[in-house]
C-alpha cells in the first residue's frame, strides 16, 4: 500500500511512564546496552524493549508550589548554518522564564538547549563545504554554545544529538514504539522538503519559478523546493491518536500559549491525521541514527530531534524526576512537530506529554524575512558589540510579541534602549544617588509624618508633601511584582517589561515633581521630606532591579550593588516594597550605598553620529 506524505502536529495524552529498557540484539547491529540490563537474542529484529504497561488515567495538573521541579527547553537548533537573532530570541525567552522561576520559587530547575545534528540537510551541507558531517556539526554547534554563553543564557544542559547518551535514548524510544505495535513497514511517497526535513501534502505546496525561471514545486509555508520521493519506510500509527489528542487539547486550554496558537492546533486536529513516516532509506541518508535491527533504514530526523527533551531528563533510566515537568519554548514554524507529533509519540510509549508549549513568532528585518539571498541575516554577536549584551537582550524581549512577527532595525534598538535603560532607569539612579543630593551616601530614613499611610490620603499634609499622584505610585509599585509574575506565567514577557517601564516613568515623575535638589538640608522639616523622597525612589529602584534580573542580569546586578542590596536579598521573597510606609522596619534604612560604578547603562550612538565621528566631523 502506498501512502501520501503529510505534515501535521499535535500534543499530549493520558499515559503513564515506563521503567528502564530491556535490551535484545541481533548481529551485526551494535546497540549500547543500558547498565544493569539483560541481553537476549531475538530472531528477526534488534530492539531495545521496555516492558508493556497498561495505559493510565489522564495526568493531573501538578501543583506549582515551592520546591517543585521545572524543566525549560529551547528547540535544539539545526547546524546547517550559524546562529541568527531568531535562534537567540528563542534562547532568551527560555532563559528569562528560567531565571524568573528561580527567583520566584527557589527549587530544582533546569534549562536545556543544544543542537540538532542529523539529517539529509547536514549531510548535503557538509559535502558542499568539503568537510565531514562530524566536523561541520562540531564547528557550528560550537558557535551556538559560544553565542549562548556570551548572551548570558543560563543553560544547565547543552545537548548535541550526536552524543552517545542521545543515541541510546532514541534507540530505546524506538523500541518502545515497536514493542507497542505502533510501527509498521510500508511504501511511502509524497513531496519531500529537504531543508525542512519533512513530507508535505498536495495542499501544502505550490508552484513557483526557480532562479532560472523554470517552474518548480515549493512549500507554501517555507518557500523551499520540494521533490517527489517514493521509498519503503517505517510508519508510525499517528492516525490512532487523533481522538485522544483532541480530548487532551480540549481539557488543557493553557497547554499551548499564546491562545491563537492553541486555536491553530485545534483546527489542525479537525483534519485527518494520516500515519507518519518515521524513517528514511539508509542509502539516501547515512548521517543519522540507524533503525535498530534494520541496517537499511535511518530514524527520521524529527523523531531523533524530539527525543532530545527526554534525553536531557535522563531517559530511559532517570527521567521520572523531571518528566513531564517540561515547558518547551518553540518557534511557530515547528509548532506542528511539537503540538501533534511529539505528544502522540509520547502517548504511544506510555509517557505524559510536556506541561506546556510556549510558541513565539519570527523576526523580520526592515519588514522582510531574513534570508541569505537577501543578505539581511542579523549576526547576534555584532549586535552585542553595538548595543551591549543586556541592551540587545532587553530589546528582543521588550519588543518581541509571541503572537506576531516583530521587526528589527538599528534605529529602533537605539531609540528604545536609550529611552528606557539609559535615560529612564539609569538617569533615575544617577540622580538619586548623586553626592549633591545624597552627600552621606546612605539609604535615607523614611518619615511617616511626611508620607502618612491611610485611605484618607486626600487630606494628607496640606503643604502638599505627599500628593495623590505619590500614593498612586506607591500602589502601582506595590502591585508590580504580582503583575510581572502573572505576565511571565502567561508567556507575556514584553508586557511585564511594559509594566516595569511604566512604573519607572512614574518614579521619575515623582522625583521631578518634588525636586529634592531644591530642598535645604539645613532645614529639619525639608531634610525630613528630602530623605523621604530619596527613600521612596531608592525603594522603587530596588524593586525594579530585582524584577529586571531575568531580562538584563548584568545591569540589574550593577543597579542592586549600587543600592547595597546583598545577593541573598534579591529573590522575589525580598520584594516587600516600602516597609516603613506600612509601619514595619526596613533592613535598608541607614545602610551605606554600594560603590559608584559610573553610568548604569551607556547611551548608544545613532548610526548618523557614528558615521560623522568616523570621518572626523562633529554632529
Amino acid at each position: 500500500m502506498v501512502r501520501q506524505g503529510s505534515l501535521l502536529a499535535s500534543r499530549h495524552s493520558p499515559l503513564a511512564s515506563g521503567p528502564g529498557c530491556e535490551v535484545s540484539l541481533v548481529p551485526p547491529v551494535s546497540i549500547v546496552r543500558p547498565p544493569g540490563l539483560t541481553m537476549r537474542w531475538l530472531p528477526a529484529r534488534c530492539l531495545l524493549r521496555p516492558p508493556r504497561r497498561p495505559l493510565a488515567a489522564p495526568p493531573r495538573r501538578r501543583s506549582s508550589g515551592p520546591g517543585r521541579r521545572w524543566l525549560l527547553t529551547t528547540p535544539i537548533f539545526y547546524v546547517n548554518g550559524p546562529p541568527h537573532i531568531g535562534h537567540l530570541y528563542s534562547a532568551l525567552l527560555a532563559d528569562a522564564l528560567h531565571r524568573h522561576r528561580g527567583l520566584l520559587r527557589p527549587g530544582p530547575g533546569r534549562l536545556a538547549t543544544g543542537t540538532d545534528e542529523h539529517g539529509l540537510k547536514i549531510q548535503q551541507a557538509a559535502a558542499a563545504a568539503g568537510t565531514s558531517p562530524p566536523e561541520l556539526c562540531a564547528q557550528v554547534s560550537g558557535l551556538f554554545r559560544d553565542l549562548f554563553c556570551r548572551a548570558a543564557v543560563s543553560f544547565t544542559d547543552f545537548i548535541r544529538t550526536t552524543e552517545p547518551r542521545h543515541r541510546r535514548a532514541v534507540q530505546c524510544f524506538w523500541a518502545a514504539l515497536q514493542d507497542r505495535g505502533l510501527l509498521y513497514k510500508d511504501f511511502y511517497e509524497g513531496w519531500y522538503c529537504t531543508p525542512d526535513e519533512c513530507f508535505l501534502t498536495q495542499a501544502q505546496i505550490t508552484e513557483r519559478p526557480d532562479a532560472q525561471g523554470r517552474p518548480c514545486k515549493v512549500s507554501l509555508e517555507s518557500g523551499h523546493q520540494v521533490h517527489w520521493t517514493k521509498e519503503e519506510n517505517y510508519m508510525f500509527k499517528l492516525s490512532e491518536f487523533q481522538e485522544p489528542l483532541q480530548k487532551w487539547l480540549q481539557g488543557n486550554r493553557h497547554v499551548i500559549s499564546p491562545e491563537p496558537f492553541y486555536q491553530v492546533v485545534r483546527r489542525w486536529l479537525e483534519e485527518d491525521l494520516p500515519d507518519l513516516s518515521v524513517s528514511r532509506e539508509r542509502s539516501r541518508l547515512q548521517w543519522g541514527i540507524p533503525v535498530p535491527g534494520d541496517s537499511t533504514q535511518t530514524i527520521y530526523v524529527w523523531v531523533d530531534a524530539l527525543v532530545n527533551y527526554l534525553t536531557v531528563a535522563g531517559y530511559p533510566d532517570a527521567h521520572h524526576a523531571w518528566w513531564p515537568t517540561a515547558h518547551h519554548v518553540v518557534g511557530k514554524d515547528i509548532l506542528k512537530f511539537h503540538a501533534i507529533y511529539w505528544p502522540a509519540l509520547l502517548m504511544a510509549v506510555g509517557l505524559d506529554p510536556p506541561e506546556q508549549i510556549c510558541v513565539h513568532s519570527h523576526w523580520t528585518v526592515h519588514g522582510q524575512k531574513m534570508s541569505k539571498s537577501l543578505g539581511n541575516v542579523v549576526d547576534p554577536v555584532a549586535c552585542f558589540k553595538q548595543y551591549t549584551v543586556d541592551g540587545f537582550r532587553y530589546f528582543l524581549l521588550r519588543q518581541g510579541v509571541p503572537e506576531r512577527d516583530c521587526d528589527y532595525y538599528e534605529e529602533k534598538v537605539i531609540k528604545l534602549v536609550n529611552s528606557e535603560l539609559a535615560d529612564a532607569l539609569g538617569g533615575l539612579l544617577n540622580r538619586c544617588t548623586a553626592s549633591s543630593i545624597n552627600p552621606s551616601g546612605i539609604y535615607p530614613h523614611f518619615s511617616e509624618s511626611c508620607f502618612r499611610k491611610g485611605s484618607d490620603h486626600v487630606d494628607v499634609e496640606p503643604s502638599g508633601r505627599a500628593l495623590a499622584e505619590d500614593y498612586e505610585l506607591v500602589a502601582s509599585v506595590d502591585h508590580l511584582p504580582l503583575q510581572v509574575t502573572d505576565y511571565f506565567e502567561h508567556f507575556q514577557i514584553y508586557k511585564a517589561l511594559e509594566s516595569i517601564v511604566a512604573c519607572v516613568r512614574q518614579t521619575n515623575g515623582f522625583f521631578q515633581r518634588h525636586a529634592p535638589w531644591k530642598l535645604c538640608r539645613d532645614n529639619p522639616a525639608e531634610k525630613c521630606w528630602l530623605d523621604t523622597v530619596l527613600h521612596v525612589t531608592l525603594e522603587c529602584l530596588r524593586i525594579y532591579g530585582i524584577l529586571l534580573q531575568p531580562v538584563i542580569p548584568a545591569t540589574a546586578d550593577k543597579l542592586l550593588s549600587r543600592l547595597a542590596v546583598k545577593p541573598e536579598e534579591r529573590t522575589f521573597t525580598d520584594l516587600t516594597f516600602l516597609p516603613r510606609y506600612h509601619g514595619k522596619p526596613s533592613p535598608f534604612e541607614g545602610r551605606r550605598l554600594g560603590p559608584d560604578m559610573g553610568t548604569l547603562f551607556p547611551r548608544l550612538e545613532t548610526p548618523g553620529r557614528r558615521r560623522m565621528e568616523t570621518k572626523g566631523l562633529r554632529p
